[in-house]
């Protein structure tokens, strides 16, 4: 996009009607890729926290070492009448490691829904997530006119992030990201005003330089504030908007920039303090919390290169994604070079595009001030990756800190080709959206981008294993417990079951096993054997994410070496527990 081109007035003859008429087509583009198959993924743990503690409920009301009932196991997911906004943020608080914003919000959401003594709604729990999502679109479209002026990049903004393979997933889970996002927009949103009322000033005297608007530094100090209590990470999105006006303090020199200028931006940094200092109390540990312990990761000369690849694979998504996850290998091969030949084609018009931007100085100023504010983060996030050991690149959903900037950034460069009216260029653009829009239905239909935990998957393989047996017994589920990620876990399985209602001959009145492991495994391994050994035998046993040894044969119990199986989020195997004397399984 050129601002200041005689081309550029074509956007000055689309009338509003027609804007608005585009806007709401990539809104529906949107919503209908969002709530596709919805409730048709399976939950995972992560999810299953955002249940329980949205519901007002706590993990605590499920007994451990001792053997459950699947009802008992499900009852948290259960509305309760009892439950305030003080309990969600209380137990959110004293059992797991976010802020409580979203946690309320989906509270109240869900109480507009649930029924009482039903389990909670998972299509009703994601739709919150989902309909933040389609907000991100008109936000984004927003961006766009208010960093470029121009309704062009507006909508080359709001189409990409209607299609982003990357957004689509962040939207279908029942987490708080999509929430974040408009928070990042908003932030982002403050500083591109900062910053182009500094760039409308830098060419005018000192005598006419005015500070930034009251209100505006009230909104910022408040969606800072609003930012973290959504999540922890949104102090990253604070500190890459601080480099950002830092560089451009210091670029001034001091020369342009007076006192009488700055004196509201560094209020609105005080005022963003003193709202991340409020979370001091509470923030968790990362060092002791359990439920971090994944991240932390010791970089070596061998994975040196792991997290930057890993960064580039999540940019990737966010604009294109084909079929690679659980693919035969020649789809894996065909995506995969289909994949780099549209990456080359991106990179091309991105550099394209920010040839013709550079022309211009304040497209090429605000797209330095987006471009900062990205590199930034990318930034950030490998110095605690590499400098403290906290790979943040781990988990694809950490990058909502930057997503839809990168989005704005490759919307202001098509727009830019898009305008040079080459028509090749156009076509790539095309092409660009079109694929994005193929990765968008991939993802949707749970193709790319699957739950990191697949309940569905575990319990079809125990099925499959038990017919094969043609067993008719008591069934015992068995896990170790230190958090309620573990819990999380087996709700996915008892979820499955309820869902399928299979209780048959192949999975017969199944109960579950939480053996708490605190620093000592074999704490979890004598309380697996007291509970076989108080049980009726025979019976059917399943070991799922065991970290602890099993020793079983006193109580009788054979392992099924055929039955050792792995899906995503599960590993487990099947053992038959059987009177002393009896032949079991070989």
């Amino acid at each position: 996009m050129i601002l200041n081109n005689p081309k550029s007035q074509v956007d000055k003859s689309w009338s509003s009607w027609v804007i608005v008429l585009l806007l709401l087509v990539w809104i529906a583009i949107a919503a209908g890729l969002r709530f596709t198959y919805l409730a048709g993924k399976p939950p995972w743990s992560d999810e299953f926290a955002t249940l329980v503690f949205s519901l007002g409920n706590s993990f605590r009301r499920v007994p451990l070492d001792q053997v459950i009932t699947l009802d008992t196991l499900l009852a948290p997911l259960k509305p309760n009448s009892s439950a305030s906004i003080n309990s969600v943020i209380n137990n959110l608080i004293t059992e797991s490691n976010h802020p409580p914003l979203y946690f309320v919000l989906t509270h109240l959401w869900l109480k507009l829904f649930s029924g009482h003594g039903e389990l909670v709604s998972l299509w009703v729990a994601r739709s919150l997530s989902v309909l933040l999502g389609v907000i991100s679109i008109p936000a984004m479209f927003g961006l766009g006119w208010l960093g470029f002026r121009s309704s062009l990049v507006g909508h080359f903004a709001a189409a990409l992030m209607a299609v982003s393979p990357y957004g689509i997933y962040l939207a279908q889970e029942a987490r708080h990201y999509t929430l974040g996002i408009l928070f990042v927009i908003a932030s982002v949103s403050c500083l591109v005003y900062a910053t182009r009322l500094t760039y409308s000033h830098a060419t005018r005297s000192l005598k006419q330089q005015t500070p930034l608007p009251i209100y505006i530094a009230l909104i910022w100090v408040i969606v800072n504030s609003l930012g973290i209590a959504v999540h922890y990470f949104f102090v990253l999105v604070i500190a890459a908007v601080g480099l950002v006006m830092l560089g451009l303090r210091i670029g001034s020199g001091g020369s342009v920039f007076s006192w009488k200028y700055w004196w509201r931006i560094y209020a609105v940094a005080l005022g963003t303090l003193m709202g991340v200092l409020v979370w001091l109390p509470i923030l968790p540990r990362p060092s002791s919390n359990r439920l971090t312990e994944w991240v932390h990761q010791d970089t070596t000369l061998s994975n040196l290169l792991e997290p930057v690849a890993r960064l580039l694979s999540w940019l990737i998504t966010m604009v294109v994604m084909l079929p690679v996850e659980g693919q035969s290998l020649p789809i894996m091969v065909a995506s995969g070079l289909v994949t780099v030949i549209l990456v080359v084609l991106i990179v091309q018009l991105l550099r394209r595009g920010l040839r013709i931007q550079s022309l211009h100085s304040q497209t090429k100023f605000m797209t330095q001030i987006l471009a900062g504010f990205v590199v930034g983060a990318i930034a950030l996030f490998l110095l605690i990756t590499y400098g403290l050991g906290i790979d943040l690149t781990l988990a694809a959903r950490y990058q909502f800190v930057y997503f839809p900037i990168v989005i704005m950034l490759l919307a202001a460069s098509f727009a830019s080709c898009w305008r040079a009216a080459q028509r090749k260029d156009q076509q790539w653009v095309a092409l660009i959206l079109l694929m994005g829009l193929v990765g968008g239905v991939i993802v949707a239909s749970h193709v790319s981008y699957q739950k990191a935990d697949r309940p569905d998957l575990a319990i079809a393989k125990m099925l499959e294993i038990s017919d094969s047996q043609s067993q008719s017994l008591p069934v015992l589920i068995a896990t170790v417990h230190k958090s309620h990620e573990q819990t999380g876990e087996m709700m996915g399985l008892a979820w499955e079951l309820n869902r399928s209602q299979v209780v048959d001959a192949a999975i017969n009145s199944p109960q579950f096993l939480l053996a708490h492991k605190d620093t000592e495994p074999r704490i979890a391994t004598e309380t697996l054997q007291k509970t076989v050994a108080q049980l009726p035998l025979p019976l059917e046993l399943w070991v799922v994410n065991f970290s602890a040894s099993v020793e079983l044969k006193a109580q009788g119990c054979i392992k099924d070496k055929q039955s050792i199986s792995k899906v995503p989020g599960y590993r487990f195997r099947r053992y038959y527990c059987q009177n002393h004397g009896a032949e079991g399984i070989k």
